[in-house]
């Protein structure tokens, strides 16, 4: 159909009809609900968020690819992720989903609201596109004077995000990178969205370096503790070993 003139929907949905974008459990509300009845951390977690019973029923509508990534998910222990869209140039953060449920836009930050502005800035002000002193809007959204980041809920409420699912159910801080404006760049253009883009992975990749790194041990054994609970004074967010 030729540049950006393709819909917004064009290729979103699976052949069963769901959308991978919003099929990931909502376990959101279940933490504001929880924090709002001043049962967090003591009686709720505020991290590894069990998935609802609902969501694991054989009928549930949650897609054969969605639950193969849930269980990529729990075997391996990543810290730091991203998924890439196309039809924007902006670094979206947790949380997607807005608190107030009836609300289309709400700013909603996550307890490590800091670390996500950093790893979104991160992307944005290395990415060639979004750094570009030419820069123009894609489409109305003025992204420009946010720096080209915004916290995903204020944009528009996405319930059941995989960023917001990585982060609550996982020890993985995840966030959204629209790379282009186009979102079915032609063959020919790929080279230059590559080289756009490519710094920016690299450079984003390196800031699993960032932060404390180390191993809890037993004082007696000196063998490493699994699944110890890991608490920041002033951070509502635990993670484990």
């Amino acid at each position: 159909q030729g540049s950006e003139l393709s819909g917004w929907a064009m290729g979103r949905w699976t052949y069963e009809g769901i959308d991978l974008n919003h099929n990931f459990a909502d376990l959101n509300t279940a933490l504001w609900d929880a924090e709002d009845n001043d049962l967090v951390p003591h009686e709720f977690p505020n991290h590894y968020i069990p998935i609802p019973e609902y969501y694991t029923f054989a009928n549930a509508t949650v897609a054969p690819e969605t639950r193969a990534v849930i269980d990529w998910m729990q075997r391996y222990p990543f810290v730091l992720s991203a998924n890439l869209h196309g039809g924007e140039l902006v670094v979206t953060y947790p949380f997607d989903m807005t608190r107030t449920y009836w609300k289309a836009q709400e700013l909603t930050p996550t307890a490590d609201d800091g670390v996500f502005r950093w790893l979104a800035t991160v992307y944005a002000t290395s990415n060639l596109a979004m750094a570009s002193e030419e820069r123009r809007l894609c489409h109305y959204d003025d992204f420009i004077r946010f720096g080209n980041i915004i916290n995903g809920a204020n944009w528009h409420t996405v319930p059941g995000s995989m960023n917001d699912f990585s982060y609550l159910h996982t020890n993985c801080f995840e966030i959204t990178v629209e790379l282009s404006c186009d979102k079915f760049p032609h063959a020919s253009e790929l080279p230059v969205e590559w080289e756009n883009n490519r710094e920016s992975l690299l450079l984003y990749m390196e800031q699993v370096h960032r932060g404390i790194k180390g191993v809890v041990r037993d004082s007696d054994t000196e063998e490493g503790i699994a699944n110890a609970i890991i608490s920041v004074d002033g951070i509502n967010h635990d993670v484990r070993t």
